[in-house]
C-alpha cells in the first residue's frame, strides 16, 4: 500500500551524494575558515573542520585525482561525479610536507573510509599554522546545491555535505 514511499526514499537517494568527514574534530561552516579563497566560496562549497586527530580518510568512493607533492591536499573524484578537495590546514603548503604522509597515489581507487594519509596536528600549530581542515564540492556548476552540516562534533565517516544532483 506504502510502496510510493519507498520508491520515492529510493529516488530522493539517487538524487543525492553524500560526502563523508574526512577528519575527527569540529565542523565549522566555510565562511568561518580563516582564508578567504575558502571562506568566500572561491574554490566552492563546504565546510571547515577544526581537527581533534591527524588521519584523513576517504569522504566518498572514488578515485584519488590528485595528491599534492607537500601531501596537505587530496582531490578526489567521486564514483558519483562530485569532485572533492580536501585542504589540510592554511598555508601549510608552506611546510613542504613537514609533518605529512600520503598513503595513497594519483589514479588510486579508494572506498569511503579508507585511510589516505596522515599529519601532525601539533607539527602544524609549532610552525604558526591554524591546522582546520578544508573540504569542499569544487565542481559546483554540474549540481543542483550543496547542503553543508551545521557546527557539530563529527567522527571521520560523519555526514557533512549533501550534494543535489540537478533535476
Amino acid at each position: 500500500m506504502f510502496n510510493f514511499l519507498k520508491k520515492n526514499n529510493e529516488k530522493n537517494k539517487s538524487n543525492h551524494i553524500i560526502i563523508g568527514a574526512p577528519v575527527q574534530g569540529k565542523c565549522i561552516p566555510l565562511s568561518d575558515v580563516k582564508d578567504e579563497v575558502f571562506s568566500l566560496g572561491m574554490l566552492g562549497e563546504g565546510v571547515g573542520i577544526i581537527p581533534s586527530d591527524g588521519t584523513v580518510k576517504a569522504p566518498a568512493d572514488g578515485v584519488v585525482e590528485t595528491v599534492f607533492p607537500t601531501m596537505h591536499a587530496y582531490g578526489i573524484a567521486t564514483t558519483d561525479g562530485a569532485e572533492v578537495l580536501i585542504h589540510i590546514g592554511i598555508d601549510t603548503v608552506e611546510m613542504n610536507g613537514e609533518g605529512f604522509t600520503a598513503n595513497v597515489s594519483q589514479g588510486q581507487k579508494v572506498h569511503a573510509g579508507e585511510m589516505l594519509g596522515t599529519f601532525s596536528i601539533d607539527k602544524i600549530k609549532e610552525k604558526g599554522y591554524d591546522s582546520t581542515v578544508i573540504v569542499v564540492i569544487s565542481n559546483i556548476p554540474d549540481f543542483k546545491g550543496v547542503t553543508a552540516a551545521g557546527e557539530k562534533m563529527v567522527a571521520a565517516g560523519d555526514e557533512i555535505l549533501t550534494v543535489e544532483r540537478g533535476a
